[in-house]
């Protein structure tokens, strides 16, 4: 764990992300932390003033996307044509403000008690500061949140209190379409103006055109200005892409002032470009019928609903649990299923970096987290989308001359959008975490209706491209996998990467063995026949996999025993984290690893391997991860709290659940890490509480890290909902369904609900 280097902004509090600091030098790292969604938009901690110091600007849209064409100094045959990123959305978060013909920019501006804090109750933004002209002193105070009522909705207030002195105080609030991405190849803009009404006080702009039949979006942005609750029209002037409404008020020492800004997103995702004004004017009618208290009222209690099934409590160490709530928050803020066109970007809302809004991230990491607290509709919806982009996945196979489905390593609607070689056509594990998925919500929910119909279809696609992409070696006659990336991505272009070896046959088998159970009309139309079942049946019995009989470990891919093998601990701290620091080159070359790989499959084919058997291969590995994924620590965690090993998980742990607010990896200023997040909750219920489940029952092995007095959770498990509190002892309490049967330390104990419980 040498090397790390960590740069805490914020102060520690249980529901609080908080400081009394305007960070000037690492002003992104602030904005990232500071992100605020609702799953349906989301803006990264601006200020609305403005800033003209260092920072990057970003609204994102969810499903808004452009197809930037694919740059490549040497094009390959199978390159998709295009990268998918999401694009900087337009701006409605502006509300300039001058102060005696003053504009208020803290990069410049004179000010004093500046405070900033996010609300993990309920995702409020808020921010104080007193502004310090000649010979006047005003505090502004702002606060704002993304409505979880009225997805379409945001609602910002600043309140100006004049402290000393008199004021003439101008606040321009302003719709900005004319925005750009940090990535776009050379300098282009997305957007198009398309109109401006200064009556209706909107502006709608429509992506450029692009030639790879991906629709353009077309959006309408809305603002409604209100004074203590009352409408208000200021002066209002537009340019293309560009409105600014214009309010001034003269105030002196002891008055106040309360400006609230409405807005309403819409988006052709869901309305017509013709039809966005009328229901833009619907939606934002709603909004004007309650103050901003009463909608934040409302917003809260769908927080508090959320919180009520996945809050963790920890006592005894206020970080680790700040950690992990700031986590929940970010990942709740960014999908909770309302939307089932969408999925889990590994940046959400919070930055420009992975454009791509879906990785193999979704069902390795956020799937087994999602299962446990939130309702099964949700984890269903994130299958139900891979389902829908089956045809995707088939298309992308066929770019490799490959039969069967390939899932892409990032898209938005199913076809392939990355354009590193080595990821997109070599990290094929994904497609095994497509089928784990499946495999996972099966087994905890109990629910087979999906796994019967539309997962069947998705196992067999996978399956056949597996027969495909493998190849049998006569010289040792097994069969193999060559030129991958596994899970490590450190290593590039290797051959017989255990893991994906591993789980290839695991999801051969899991195919085999759901057919004969699934919907006839499906398995009729799927027409597998005989010889494939046999060829599949043979890739199971004949893969090969590397091992090392001297050290009995899995060997992560064939040669990676004749490389230089030594710890992380060999490298210099000043060369941490080495992708910041080390050629490629140099990296590829090292025995280094960035991510679990081997341990990912023990991982998640738990009960298939012995005690021995893990640690022995965590003895081995874990020294030589970097842990600059951010998948990396939790995975590192569980296995670790299952091997006794409490000092190493407790350490992984903090990794994971304070990766952001500690800027671990040093590059959380693009923005947050949002698919790992769920890694801290995992590290607990998997690692410390040792949850695990099968077709008959749930399992726990707790543990109590040693600097915690207790820790406590919740989790829904096939219509019930439990309580776990460890602490000096374990108590699982059954709050809500059926009876239940659960395997504590390996004795069986009966659940009912008590009656105050009822």
């Amino acid at each position: 764990m040498g090397g790390l280097k960590v740069k805490r902004l914020f102060e520690v509090d249980p529901w609080l992300v908080a400081t009394h600091r305007l960070e000037k030098t690492d002003r992104r790292l602030q904005e990232s932390i500071t992100a605020v969604g609702n799953g349906y938009m989301g803006l990264r901690g601006n200020f609305e003033e403005g800033y003209s110091g260092d920072g990057l600007q970003g609204t994102y849209l969810g499903g808004v996307w452009f197809p930037d064409k694919t740059r490549v100094g040497w094009w390959k045959n199978g390159y998709p044509e295009y990268f998918g990123k999401v694009i900087n959305a337009p701006s409605f978060l502006g509300i300039g403000i001058t102060v005696n013909g003053q504009q208020v920019d803290l990069a410049k501006s004179h000010y004093r008690d500046f405070y900033l804090a996010l609300d993990l109750h309920q995702g409020l933004l808020t921010r104080r500061f007193v502004y310090i002209g000649a010979d006047v002193e005003v505090q502004f105070e702002f606060a704002r949140f993304l409505s979880q009522t009225i997805p379409e909705a945001a609602l910002i207030t600043v309140n100006a209190s004049v402290l000393k002195g008199t004021a003439t105080i101008t606040f321009d609030a302003t719709l900005d379409g004319r925005v750009t991405n940090e990535d776009s190849n050379y300098d282009e803009r997305f957007w198009i103006a398309q109109h401006e009404d200064a009556t209706a006080k909107s502006i709608q702009l429509q992506t450029k055109p692009n030639p790879y039949a991906v629709p353009q979006f077309t959006v309408l942005l809305k603002q409604q200005l209100r004074v203590n609750g009352q409408a208000i029209v200021g002066k209002v002037t537009t340019a293309s892409g560009w409105l600014q409404e214009q309010v001034t008020v003269h105030l002196t020492t002891g008055e106040h002032y309360q400006l609230e800004k409405d807005v309403v997103v819409v988006t052709s995702r869901d309305i017509a470009p013709d039809d966005q004004a009328a229901k833009a004017t619907q939606l934002m009618n709603r909004v004007v019928k309650d103050d901003f208290k009463t909608h934040l009222a409302a917003h809260t209690q769908r927080w508090a609903q959320r919180w009520a099934k996945s809050d963790v409590v920890i006592d005894g160490d206020p970080a680790a649990q700040q950690g992990i709530r700031f986590n929940i928050a970010q990942l709740f803020m960014t999908y909770y299923g309302e939307d089932k066109r969408l999925n889990i970007g590994p940046k959400g809302f919070t930055g420009e970096k992975y454009g791509g809004a879906t990785y193999w991230d979704t069902e390795a990491f956020i799937v087994p987290m999602y299962l446990a607290v939130t309702p099964p509709e949700v984890t269903r919806a994130l299958l139900q989308y891979r389902h829908d982009q089956l045809p995707g996945a088939y298309h992308n196979a066929r770019q490799q001359g490959l039969a069967g489905a390939l899932y892409p390593m990032v898209t938005f609607n199913g076809i392939e959008c990355h354009n590193e070689w080595e990821i997109t056509f070599e990290e094929i594990h994904r497609n095994a975490a497509i089928a784990f998925a499946i495999y996972q919500y099966t087994v905890y929910t109990g629910d087979e209706s999906y796994v019967n119909h539309d997962g069947l279809e998705v196992l067999v696609g996978i399956a056949r491209f597996w027969a495909d992409r493998v190849h049998f070696s006569q010289h040792a006659q097994k069969y193999m996998i060559h030129g991958v990336t596994g899970p490590n991505e450190y290593e590039n272009n290797v051959n017989n990467n255990w893991y994906t070896n591993t789980m290839a046959v695991w999801e051969l088998q899991y195919t085999l063995a759901r057919l004969p159970k699934g919907d006839p009309d499906i398995v009729a139309a799927l027409a597998v026949t005989d010889q494939e079942k046999r060829h599949w049946q043979a890739i199971i019995d004949q893969m090969y996999y590397p091992t090392d009989k001297k050290l009995e470990i899995f060997v992560q891919q064939d040669g990676f025993l004749d490389k230089d093998i030594r710890p992380v601990s060999t490298i210099p701290d000043a060369q941490r984290p080495i992708n910041q620091h080390w050629s490629w080159d140099r990296i590829l070359r090292s025995p280094f690893i960035k991510q679990a790989d081997v341990l990912q499959g023990l991982y998640f084919l738990n009960d298939r391997f012995s005690h021995a058997e893990k640690e022995r291969n965590f003895d081995f590995y874990e020294p030589l991860t970097v842990h600059e994924s951010s998948l990396s620590p939790s995975i590192h965690a569980i296995l670790a709290a299952e091997l006794g090993k409490m000092d190493t998980a407790v350490a992984l742990y903090a990794r994971t659940a304070r990766l952001d607010l500690d800027d671990y990896n040093h590059d959380t200023q693009d923005g947050l890490h949002i698919t790992s997040m769920s890694g801290s909750w995992l590290a607990i219920v998997q690692g410390f509480a040792g949850m695990r489940y099968d077709h008959d029952r749930l399992r726990f092995r707790p543990q109590l890290p040693k600097n915690w007095r207790r820790y406590q959770f919740k989790l829904t498990y096939r219509g019930r909902l439990l309580a776990v509190d460890v602490g000096q002892k374990v108590t699982v309490t059954l709050l809500a369904g059926p009876p239940i049967d659960l395997d504590i330390n390996g004795e069986t104990q009966h659940l009912e609900v008590e009656d105050d419980h009822a």
